[in-house]
């Protein structure tokens, strides 16, 4: 005979998203013993063990019949420790150490140690957010991490540091729990980023010396959230422009901030507060399909630097160095701003809202067109039309400026006066022209420039006069633009014209937009 099974909810990660486990609990008449059922992967076999040792230390003996642990819906794999709480919790309700009538109607995300004490499961807040979304009011976490779990608003927490506590609480025992204090993310305010301040720490686009016009190409991707990539010899600065472009991007919003902590979480680390600022990810050319992408496989789901860097900067130095399959594999990210990943048993959407900046040299010795060089450049024609042949017509299609950078003649002195501008004051202009491309696609599914499809720019309402596209409609028609290309390049313009405070591109803003298309030299 078999006693009434006590259940207990518990939240298993796909990637971002989560679902909701019964954790099923039963003892039988059977020598002592547990099994857990339902697809459970190896660590999540050995809470078994855990789970015992841990009740023991806190004096929870479990019973001494056999327990069965099934893990409902059974036909989705499980996997990693954050089950550990559950499947304690439902044993011990089992057991006749609990009640169980409430353990339905909270999520328990949790690791167990032997000691009986609490610790944080990776991807928590995701977890969390999980919770809520499948109607949750209240999460029962590890103290540890019980403020990572507030940042969640319109959720109660419940800390427990031990075992023994998370059962006080059921039992309605004053002990070492409690309810932590709500977080920072308020729903439906943004942060003015233009008040972001920087300490001295941190990277400032005024260090750059004697690119004024790269700086400025800088501003424009990131008023418009646009692709950049940069050719230039070795020194000529391009790895320090893409590290100060986040620097001047705005705070991220709301929406945007509790995505990027998300994906934060999958970590091993806890979060103390929300990401504000935009991340900025710069993979090494030897890193691989999966470590870019993403993957997965029966232990769970790896994102990749493209989802890591989403709603930030994905910087790939020496683009070319990169294997070929590696760069094209990104076309279908940044043309959707998602990575599905399919696997067997795995299947799932990332997000992949990154802004892609790429340098490279003109040529394998990097000093193909460089004046004065006291290394002048011996490839042949073919060598460099083989080694930047590497980034593909399709991928580089997908980028909105293309600049060429010379190394800085000259070195500026103390006494030279000459106006640089810095991080905050290039982000007030950013912010300014970011407002004003919101409030023109408000409605919308978009915020900014770089998203906008080009049907919707193209369509009669929002149409620019043949006059002012008269230029573009040129290159199109003697095909030195691809469609797609001639989208972007409308794209580019109304940032322009947002930069410059119009109403509309006209044409000096098309002949622009389409010189930094084409790779205007700086």
């Amino acid at each position: 005979m078999s006693d009434m099974a006590c259940r207990a909810s518990a939240i298993a990660l796909t990637g971002l998203d989560g679902t909701v486990v019964q954790v099923e609990a039963a003892a039988s008449n059977q020598l002592p013993g547990m099994a857990i059922i339902g697809l459970p992967d190896a660590s999540l076999t050995e809470a078994k063990l855990r789970v015992r040792q841990a009740a023991q230390q806190v004096g929870l003996a479990l019973t001494d019949r056999f327990l069965v642990v099934n893990l409902s819906p059974a036909a989705l794999p499980k996997h990693g420790s954050g089950f550990d709480l559950a499947i304690a919790l439902a044993s011990l309700a089992a057991s006749k150490q609990m009640p169980s009538d409430r353990l339905t109607s909270v999520a328990h995300i949790g690791e167990l140690g032997l000691d009986g004490g609490l610790r944080r499961p990776p991807g928590l807040l995701s977890a969390v957010l999980a919770a809520r979304r499948h109607g949750f009011s209240t999460v029962m976490v590890p103290a540890v991490c019980a403020q990572e779990a507030a940042l969640v608003p319109n959720i109660t927490v419940v800390a427990a540091e031990t075992l023994r506590d998370a059962v006080d609480w059921y039992r309605g025992v004053v002990g070492n729990w409690h309810i932590a204090q709500p977080g920072s993310a308020k729903e439906g305010t943004e942060t003015d980023a233009a008040t972001t301040k920087q300490s001295f720490a941190d990277p400032d686009i005024a260090e750059v010396i004697g690119q004024p016009e790269a700086v400025e190409a800088l501003i424009i991707a990131a008023a418009g959230r646009h692709h950049l990539s940069m050719i230039g010899p070795p020194g000529a600065g391009k790895t320090l422009l893409a590290t100060r472009l986040a620097s001047i991007l705005p705070d991220l919003s709301d929406e945007e901030s509790i995505t990027a902590s998300s994906i934060a979480s999958l970590g091993g680390s806890t979060l103390t507060e929300l990401v504000r600022r935009p991340p900025f990810e710069s993979p090494h050319h030897t890193a691989s399909a999966v470590s870019i992408i993403g993957g997965g496989d029966s232990s769970g789901v790896r994102p990749g630097a493209v989802t890591k860097a989403c709603h930030g900067v994905l910087f790939l130095d020496e683009a070319p160095e990169f294997p070929r399959g590696v760069l094209d594999a990104l076309r279908q990210p940044l043309e959707t701003g998602t990575v599905e990943i399919h696997r067997a048993k795995v299947r799932t959407t990332l997000p992949a809202h990154a802004q892609l900046v790429l340098a490279a040299n003109p040529c394998p010795c990097g000093n193909a067109g460089t004046v004065n060089a006291e290394d002048p450049c011996r490839c042949t024609p073919s060598q460099r039309v083989r080694y930047l042949g590497r980034l593909s017509g399709p991928l580089t299609d997908r980028i909105d400026l293309r600049i060429n950078i010379r190394r800085v003649s000259s070195v500026l002195l103390d006494g030279d006066v000459v106006p640089t501008i810095t991080s905050e004051e290039a982000r007030k202009r950013v912010l300014h022209a970011r407002k004003r491309a919101s409030a023109r696609l408000n409605g919308t599914p978009w915020r900014v420039n770089g998203e906008v499809r080009g049907e919707w720019l193209r369509a009669p309402a929002n149409r620019l006069p043949r006059a002012a596209t008269a230029v573009i409609d040129a290159a199109l028609a003697r095909g030195s633009l691809t469609v797609r290309g001639y989208d972007r390049v409308l794209r580019l313009a109304w940032t322009l014209a947002d930069l410059a405070e119009k109403t509309a591109p006209d044409r000096a803003e098309l002949r622009h937009a389409l010189a930094l298309r084409g790779g205007a030299a700086l």
